[in-house]
């Protein structure tokens, strides 16, 4: 087993590989031959890293049109098997990672690890306003929490929509694991003049799948989960950073950040390793 003031590059490097390629800890462990604290505490190092540079840097982004979902995960346990001494403590049980996308360059612009309220519907909501440079149309799905928390962050300058989805009835049997039927969508305009042929969430629900296929512990119906929302947290942050900045958009051609002018060349593994400094 390799400790981490053992660790190469070459070893570092195919940790985060394996990491954002949506291997889990203990599949990582074995691919690379380091210790499970190791990986942890790279990931921990890494993942602030990450964080800290996304906050500092994802700024003053032109777009156009924003489109913003919440995905859901759990972190100990599910909410069900939360015991008695945790319940209503975050980081037990449901935990939801909200997000913000320029639906043209694909850049995630904002996201945030929290619960599905209006606080941090808020809270989210202020910080995607706050990474703008321009006026844009957003879109969200038909959360009641979005109409106070768009108006709070955003004022009048935006163009917003909501995009409600109607379901049919959930299936019986086996088929209860999946969600039921979209049959149906209503466009609502809330505030200023949003075109209605671009009020969509398509992109960002897509980005729901990339999420669950590039992290592992986002996997459904597996026992492979967050044990602690720290790590939950910090691997969200090495994703998106490797999304944004690593990972080379099939139709753009260039990474998201490339394309919102962020930077100017593809980053590699090591370049991310360089932000612990």
């Amino acid at each position: 087993m390799c400790s981490m003031n053992k660790l190469g590059t070459a070893t570092r490097t195919l940790i985060v590989k394996a990491l954002v390629d949506g291997m889990g800890v203990n599949a990582t462990c074995r691919l690379t031959g380091a210790a499970k604290h190791t990986v942890l505490k790279l990931l921990r190092e890494i993942g602030d890293a990450c964080a800290k540079y996304h906050d500092e840097h994802v700024r003053n982004v032109k777009a156009r049109r924003i489109e913003c979902d919440e995905i859901w995960s759990f972190c100990y346990s599910k909410q069900k098997n939360v015991p008695a001494d945790f319940k209503g403590v975050f980081g037990y049980g449901d935990v939801w990672t909200w997000t913000a996308i320029d639906s043209e360059s694909k850049l995630i612009v904002s996201y945030m690890l929290g619960l599905r309220d209006s606080g941090y519907a808020t809270e989210f909501m202020q910080d995607v306003a706050s990474r703008l440079a321009n006026r844009v149309q957003l879109t969200t799905d038909g959360l009641k929490a979005y109409l106070e928390a768009v108006e709070d962050a955003f004022g009048g300058e935006v163009d917003y929509a909501q995009l409600i989805k109607i379901y049919g009835p959930t299936a019986p049997g086996a088929a209860r694991y999946s969600p039921p039927a979209c049959i149906g969508c209503e466009s609502n305009a809330i505030a200023g003049s949003p075109e209605r042929k671009h009020v969509s969430t398509s992109y960002v629900e897509r980005q729901n799948l990339s999420m669950r296929m590039g992290m592992r512990r986002f996997t459904r119906l597996t026992n492979a989960h967050s044990k602690k929302v720290e790590n939950h947290a910090h691997m969200i942050s090495l994703y998106f950073m490797h999304y944004n900045y690593c990972k080379v958009h099939s139709t753009r051609r260039v990474t998201p950040a490339m394309e919102a002018g962020l930077t100017d060349h593809v980053w590699k593994i090591e370049e991310l390793l360089a932000l612990i400094g």
